[in-house]
């Protein structure tokens, strides 16, 4: 296994492949069955192109073999930043193919972020689009390559800049020269690819999943939400997320013979439509694209009688939201509950009323180990709230070259600590919340710590803590409080300017600023969050949501 990643011991690995969980086959090989099978069937829909199984099987396999000629082998690391397309799929699948692993990183991250991917992967190429909505990647990609030494190639899907290289050229070269590079063996228990943590630290941490442990959370999830030969899944949020990628996700449905179509944006115009035209089945959403479209008027000028279920992820879905689903849809909300690291849970579509409504379901693989313990690491009696702890054939044993982190987000004996708190009735679980301090902005996860090192960095501040304050679309957004400077002053866009301009992605930006001469401090001195998170709900409420006087909604 690479070096920095620490595998599952030898008895379950070997335990796992007797029981069948583990496959021996690649993410690779598990594509090859389903397009060798059905190669007519359509797989990828995108605007007005369809793209058969076999057009997408050989399509990557070519930029696998351009890929090789371009210098890249097994074992390379890549970032990998490509919207919702289908060179999205082709990259990923060529990059699995050649066991070059490539880094998850999403649309939305911005310089900081990625020159951190970049520089802990030691990762020798990135690709990028050349543009999404009014950003261009390309002069980034470039700054990048010129701070992070491993850096060597940038890939561009659309048009390239001097010195970087259009993706679409090496998609289209179907030259003899091109089809003639040998194709590597790669091994299934060898990492495939590397998500991203939540980011409860200043950045995310390397989250390293193997063909092996991938394919049967992608397998494993689709059975549960019954994804089958005649699913249309619509990918509407970012495809490199685990949630869109395999759980289920595209993968899934890749393992089955299902149709993926990919939505070019969220907006109620223009999914509802695509539901109705292509007969979707099954949606992924988070609670604030729920909550938009159950407040728009769009989806009842549409067709929706093929739409089976819609699931969230990434934040709870209130039970009310749930019943208006059903009710103004006409079809089954279910919840999807895990992480990156491994566990995911889903509600059977056939629970009871109960389940469905208020539960965040259960592990959608039986030898998946779940437990809840207190503060002491004992577990607790069903109904008691408890930190989640996990373990099984697809939850990581450790992050990529983290020693000091692995230390803490593993037991000795290998469960991994949620940092969510629960209660467990059986195998069904019901969140409470988290342990840890992170702002979870309709599942986009904002971490405290980032932001408030870059805030810090403002001349006019002194101190700074951000918590999350209420939202009633995203569940929360970011509150910064801050004590500025004597005789200096701060307005929030100010501070906003200030951050964009440190390179992080917008959706961590405060959507609020609140200036305090002192913080709340606890007898060991350290700032009563709490306190804060309290004193904001509390004015938010007051204000009735509406915007207070420096709160960009």
């Amino acid at each position: 296994m690479l070096a920095g990643c620490t595998p599952w011991p030898a008895e379950d690995a070997a335990r796992w492949r007797r029981l069948g969980l583990w496959e021996d086959i690649t993410l690779w090989q598990m594509l090859e069955h389903t397009a060798r099978r059905v190669p007519e069937r359509i797989a990828l829909v995108h605007g007005e192109r369809r793209i058969a199984y076999g057009e997408l099987l050989e399509r990557s396999e070519l930029l696998a073999r351009r890929l090789v000629a371009a210098g890249l082998r097994p074992l390379d690391r890549v970032v990998m930043q490509l919207p919702n397309t289908p060179e999205f799929v082709f990259t990923f699948f060529a990059l699995v193919r050649i066991g070059v692993i490539p880094v998850m990183a999403l649309p939305a991250h911005r310089h900081n972020e990625l020159g951190h991917f970049i520089r802990h992967a030691g990762a020798r190429a990135l690709f990028v689009p050349e543009r999404v909505r009014d950003f261009d990647y390309r002069p980034m990609a470039d700054e990048l390559r010129t701070e992070c030494p491993t850096l060597e190639q940038v890939f561009v899907a659309g048009a390239p800049l001097p010195g970087q290289s259009p993706l679409a050229d090496l998609l289209d070269d179907a030259s003899p020269a091109a089809r003639a590079a040998a194709l590597p063996e790669v091994a299934a228990d060898e990492v495939a690819l590397m998500l991203l943590s939540g980011g409860t630290t200043a950045l995310p941490k390397l989250i390293p999943r193997t063909h092996n442990d991938y394919v049967l959370n992608a397998k494993a999830a689709g059975r549960v939400a019954q994804v089958d030969e005649s699913t249309v899944f619509l990918a509407v949020l970012p495809l490199g997320h685990n949630y869109s990628l395999a759980s289920p996700g595209i993968l899934a449905c890749f393992a089955v013979g299902a149709t993926v179509v990919l939505a070019p944006g969220h907006a109620a115009e223009t999914v509802f439509p695509l539901i109705e035209r292509h007969r979707v089945t099954l949606v992924s959403a988070a609670v604030p694209l729920v909550t938009l479209w159950l407040n728009s008027e769009v989806p009842a000028r549409h067709d929706l009688s093929s739409l089976k279920v819609v699931q969230n992820g990434g934040a709870r879905l209130a039970p009310e939201l749930r019943r208006r689903v059903r009710t103004q849809w006409g079809c089954i909300p279910q919840e999807d509950y895990g992480t990156a690291e491994g566990l995911i849970n889903l509600v059977r579509l056939d629970a009871p009323e109960d389940l469905l409504l208020e539960s965040s379901g259960s592990p959608v693989c039986e030898y998946d180990e779940i437990k809840v313990v207190d503060l002491e690491g004992d577990e607790v009696p069903d109904g008691e709230p408890g930190e989640l702890l996990a373990r099984g054939p697809y939850t990581i044993r450790g992050y990529y070259n983290a020693p000091e982190t692995n230390a803490a987000a593993f037991t000795a004996d290998g469960f991994y600590r949620m940092g969510d708190v629960v209660r467990k009735v059986g195998r069904y679980l019901f969140t409470e919340g988290r342990k840890k301090d992170l702002i979870n902005r309709g599942g986009e996860k904002i971490s405290s710590d980032e932001v408030e090192n870059l805030i810090l960095m403002h001349p006019a501040v002194e101190g700074c803590c951000v918590v999350a304050m209420p939202d009633p679309i995203y569940g929360e957004k970011a509150c910064a409080f801050v004590v500025l400077h004597e005789g200096s002053a701060l307005a929030l866009p100010e501070l906003c300017e200030f951050l964009l301009a440190q390179r992080i992605a917008k959706f961590k930006l405060p959507e609020r600023l609140e200036v305090v001469e002192r913080f709340p401090i606890s007898p060991a001195g350290k700032i009563l969050r709490r306190e804060l998170r309290e004193r904001i709900a509390a004015t938010v409420a007051r204000e009735g949501g509406g915007p207070g006087a420096q709160y960009r909604g």
